[in-house]
């Protein structure tokens, strides 16, 4: 029994340190990206054999992101209280669940139960894996923050091609059992091997996190008018980019694209999958790059440039995307200008309210995705309605456009003014000057 405790205290060792946590954490988020990211290719297959309709099934993949985004705060308690392992175990055996339910649905409403058991399997993966490497990285949070998120926004990637091919040859059906259940194991597997950062990691730099800094809790965050701009702009960047992802197959069929062969650096594939594959890498790629922009020429002036971008790329694509390269060129330059809102705002949400509680603080200001994701039925029945998705393009280019605006003329200005004030505050109190965020 002694040998048997010494040995797992040696595992412990060689996996209780960041890198590996990291890793652990990435491959887990990776694991998990194909509920949001892979839902698009299921929803025509869906839609032919049972005739729901589109609108009817795209609620589920709203089911799945409203659980997925509000529980994280809950489940950022549980992890603070039980450590990561048991949630993230747990998260991954419901993922598996959903994904075995969904290869069987035969109504909507296990459809979407599914969907639901789902998100919350997926909030737990989530949640945990960014707040664990926030632990794990407490002086170099955003780029921990920004590699886990980029697993999330790239882990479909690789995945593309065999969830297309095996749908076709095997069904939908065949596809949501067999990949869900081996997404769930690998969760399941890497999950035990998660660990909370030691005491001494975290007393080690206690004096650097704790210095000078405004910490607000999460009561005085959503009493302030700052989080509420902050959130406005992550439901409309969030709802622009949640329509494409849910979306894009049914798009890519309306255009006419969804088998039409596209070469690009000598790489041929049909439309769809060429654009869902790139659209992946850049979705995790963007997460980084913009938070390491963000370090150097500030989050609203990044805020602004990436949502620019975003406004112009969805009005390109309605405009230019009946061609099936530029559709691929013009979808990776959505994603691209999309996906960074994972790693701008919950840095920006750190800097203006403090590290003490920022795994909470941004679990709040997630659950805007969730409230975004209550707009994508609404794209189906208004294309339905308006004949072509054209309508839809605009509203998500007006929302990316408004949020640019907002982050340089609004939240700016805000968050320069709040921290002037917290830090005469915070230097009284303390005796000397704070530091600068």
């Amino acid at each position: 029994m002694g040998t048997d405790r010494i040995n797992r205290q040696v595992a412990a060792s060689r996996l209780a340190s960041p890198w590996v946590q990291l890793i652990f954490g990435v491959i887990c988020m990776a694991m998990i990206a194909n509920m949001q990211y892979g839902w698009t290719l299921f929803v025509n297959p869906i839609d032919e054999k049972y005739h729901w309709g589109r609108a009817a099934i795209q609620v589920a993949f709203t089911i799945f992101v409203v659980t997925e985004t509000w529980l994280v705060p809950i489940e950022g308690y549980l992890v603070d209280k039980y450590g990561p392992r048991p949630v993230v175990v747990g998260g991954g055996v419901l993922c598996a669940i959903a994904w075995a339910m969904n290869s069987m649905a035969s109504s909507l409403p296990l459809l979407y139960l599914a969907a639901a058991i789902g998100g919350v399997g997926a909030g737990a993966v989530y949640g945990t894996c960014v707040g664990n490497a926030l632990k794990w990285f407490p002086t170099r949070r955003g780029l921990a923050a920004g590699i886990t998120a980029a697993g999330f926004g790239m882990g479909s990637a690789a995945t593309v091609v065999p969830i297309a091919h095996m749908i076709k040859s095997s069904g939908y059906e065949a596809t949501f059992l067999w990949f869900g259940l081996g997404q769930g194991l690998v969760v399941f597997l890497l999950g035990m091997a998660l660990y909370a950062p030691p005491a001494q990691l975290l007393a080690a730099v206690k004096s650097t996190v704790t210095r000078a800094v405004y910490n607000a809790s999460p009561k005085q965050v959503l009493a302030s008018p700052i989080f509420w701009v902050m959130y406005a702009m992550f439901v409309m960047m969030a709802a622009g980019g949640l329509m494409a992802t849910a979306q894009l197959g049914p798009i890519a069929k309306d255009f006419g694209l969804q088998d039409s062969p596209v070469s690009i650096l000598g790489l041929t594939l049909p439309a769809l999958t060429f654009a869902l594959t790139i659209d992946r890498v850049l979705n995790g790629l963007t997460r980084p790059f913009f938070g390491w922009v963000s370090d150097r020429i500030g989050r609203e002036n990044t805020m602004f440039l990436a949502f620019a971008i975003e406004a112009v790329g969805i009005v390109a694509l309605s405009n230019f995307g009946h061609n099936p390269t530029a559709f691929v060129v013009l979808t990776g330059i959505v994603f691209f200008a999309w996906g960074e809102i994972y790693s701008l705002f919950p840095a920006t949400c750190g800097d203006t309210f403090g590290p003490k509680f920022a795994a909470t603080n941004a679990g709040l200001l997630y659950t805007a995705k969730g409230t975004a994701a209550l707009l994508v039925p609404f794209s189906s029945v208004l294309t339905k309605s308006t004949g072509s998705w054209h309508a839809v393009f605009m509203l998500a280019a007006g929302m990316a456009a408004l949020a640019a605006l907002l982050a340089l003329f609004v939240l700016k200005p805000m968050r320069n003014a709040h921290t002037q004030k917290h830090a005469r505050e915070v230097g009284r109190e303390m005796g000397y000057a704070p530091l600068k965020e």
